[in-house]
C-alpha cells in the first residue's frame, strides 16, 4: 500500500505537472511555480516552443511573468513528467456536433498521466465535467495505464477552474477556489495546495462529485439567466420596444439581476449546461429549464441575421450581394478567445442570404479563425458597407468611426448596446 501523502508543511518535496497549457493551465503553472517546481505539458509542440520563447498567444500571461517563472519549464515529452508527484489536468472538455460531451481530450490526458503515475501520486482535475466523471470515467483510465489501484496506490482531487479569459481584475489568485479529494486526507492536501497560491481562499467540499456539480451549475445558472433576457429581446422586438431601455429601467430595483441579451459562446456558458443535461438524461430525467435556455440562446445568431435583413429591406437595400461588416469574432470583448463563438452563426445565416460578409477583429488570430471555422478575417474594414453589425464590444470598436465605412442609408446593428443609441438603427 502506498505511503500517506505528505502534509503541506513538507511541500518542498511536491513537484507539480500541469497537463494542458491553455487559458487555464498556463496561469495555474505560473502561480504554482512561485512555490513549487512545475513542469507544464502540452501536446502542441508549437505551443511549447512559444512558451519557451516567453510568448503566450492567449495573452493571459505576460512575457515578463514567464521570464520571472524560474521554477517552471515546458515540454511536450511524456518522459519529462515522470518525476512529478502531483498532476493537474486542465484540458478542454468540449461538446460534439450532437451537443454531447466530448471526453476525448480528458481521457487522452488521463492516459498520459497514467503512463507515468507512481504510488502516492495525486491527480487533480480542473476541467469542467458532469458530476461523477472524475471517478467513473477518468479513474479507470488511470488504473488501466498505471496498473495501480485508486485510493490505495494513487489518489484524485477535483478543483474546478474559474478562469475568466481576458479579465485582468478577477485573476486566478483573486477568485475563491472550490476543492475536493478522494479521501479525507487527500481532500485536505488538495485544499492546502491551492491555499498556498489562492489569496481569496478556498472552499473544501465533502466529495469530488459535489465539487464537479458546483462547477456545472455555475455556468448553467448564468446560461438560463441570459436566455431569459434573450427571450425578452425576442418578445420586445415584436412589440417595437428597446430591450436595453427596458432592462435599464428594471435595473433600478436593488434585487433585479442585471443580465444583458446577446450571443452566448465561449468555453463555459454555451457548453457546460450540456454536460449537466447529459448526466441528468442518463439517470432518466429530462432537464426542461436548462435545455430550454440552451435552445433560446442557440437561436440568437439566426434572430440577429434575420433582424438585420428586415432592417435593410426597410431602408431599400437589395439583400443579395450587399456588403456587410461584422465587427468582432471572439466570444467576448478585449480577448483573443474564439472558442465556441456564436458570431459564426450570424455570419453563416447572412451568407445564406447571398450577402458578402466581412469580419474584422484586431484581437483574433486569423490563422486560428481559419483553422477552427474556415473563415477569412479582413485585415482592415474597407467600406462602404450596406450594413455594420457590432458583435463584440472591443474598446477599439467603440472609438471606431463608422462614417467612412457606411453610406447614408446603411444599417447599423449594435448587439452590445455600447454605441450612442441615436447613431444606430437597432440594439439587441
Amino acid at each position: 500500500m502506498a505511503q500517506k501523502k505528505e502534509s503541506m508543511s513538507e511541500h518542498t518535496t511536491v513537484k507539480i505537472a500541469i497537463i494542458g497549457l491553455g487559458y487555464v493551465g498556463l496561469p495555474l503553472a505560473v502561480a504554482f511555480s512561485e512555490h513549487y517546481s512545475v513542469v507544464g505539458f502540452d501536446i502542441s509542440s508549437q505551443r511549447v516552443q512559444e512558451l519557451c520563447s516567453r510568448y503566450d498567444r492567449t495573452l493571459e500571461v505576460s512575457s515578463q511573468e514567464l521570464e520571472a517563472a524560474q521554477n517552471l519549464c515546458f515540454t511536450d515529452r511524456i518522459a519529462d513528467l515522470k518525476d512529478a508527484t502531483v498532476y493537474i489536468v486542465t484540458v478542454p472538455t468540449p461538446i460534439d456536433n450532437y451537443k454531447k460531451p466530448d471526453l476525448g481530450p480528458l481521457l487522452a490526458a488521463s492516459a498520459t498521466v497514467g503512463r507515468v503515475l507512481k504510488p502516492a501520486d495525486v491527480v487533480i482535475y480542473e476541467s469542467t465535467v458532469y458530476p461523477g466523471c472524475t471517478e467513473e470515467d477518468c479513474v479507470p483510465v488511470l488504473e488501466r495505464e498505471s496498473g495501480l489501484r485508486f485510493n490505495q496506490d494513487f489518489y484524485c482531487g477535483y478543483s474546478p477552474e474559474r478562469i475568466n479569459p481576458g479579465d485582468k481584475i478577477n485573476t486566478l489568485k483573486k477568485i475563491q477556489k472550490v476543492t475536493s479529494g478522494s479521501t479525507p486526507d487527500i481532500a485536505q492536501f488538495v485544499d492546502q495546495l491551492y491555499k498556498s497560491i489562492i489569496t481569496a481562499g478556498t472552499h473544501l467540499t465533502s466529495s469530488i462529485k459535489v465539487a464537479e456539480a458546483s462547477k456545472a451549475i455555475e455556468n448553467a445558472q448564468r446560461d438560463v439567466n441570459i436566455s431569459f433576457v434573450n427571450e425578452l429581446a425576442l418578445i420586445f422586438d415584436r412589440m417595437g420596444i428597446d430591450t436595453t431601455e427596458v432592462l435599464e429601467a428594471a435595473g433600478t430595483k436593488w434585487n433585479f439581476l442585471k443580465y444583458k441579451p446577446g450571443l452566448v459562446g465561449g468555453h463555459c456558458v454555451g457548453v457546460d449546461p450540456y454536460y449537466l443535461a447529459y448526466k441528468a438524461e442518463s439517470l432518466g430525467y429530462y432537464p426542461q429549464v436548462i435545455l430550454s435556455g440552451r435552445r433560446v440562446n442557440d437561436t440568437m445568431g439566426v434572430f440577429v441575421a434575420n433582424k438585420l435583413v428586415k432592417l435593410m429591406i426597410k431602408k431599400g437595400h437589395k439583400i443579395e450581394g450587399s456588403r456587410v461588416l461584422i465587427l468582432g469574432v471572439t466570444f467576448k470583448e478585449d480577448c483573443p478567445d474564439i472558442r465556441n463563438t456564436r458570431v459564426v452563426d450570424v455570419y453563416n445565416e447572412l451568407t445564406d442570404f447571398g450577402m458578402q460578409v466581412h469580419i474584422y477583429d484586431p484581437w483574433a488570430s486569423p490563422s486560428l479563425v481559419k483553422k477552427e471555422y474556415g473563415l477569412e478575417l479582413a485585415a482592415s474594414p474597407v467600406g462602404p458597407y450596406e450594413a455594420v453589425v457590432l458583435a463584440v464590444a472591443h474598446k477599439a470598436f467603440q472609438s471606431l468611426s463608422l462614417v467612412s465605412l457606411t453610406q447614408a442609408n446603411s444599417v447599423i446593428f449594435d448587439l452590445k448596446s455600447v454605441l450612442p443609441p441615436d447613431g444606430v438603427d437597432s440594439r439587441l
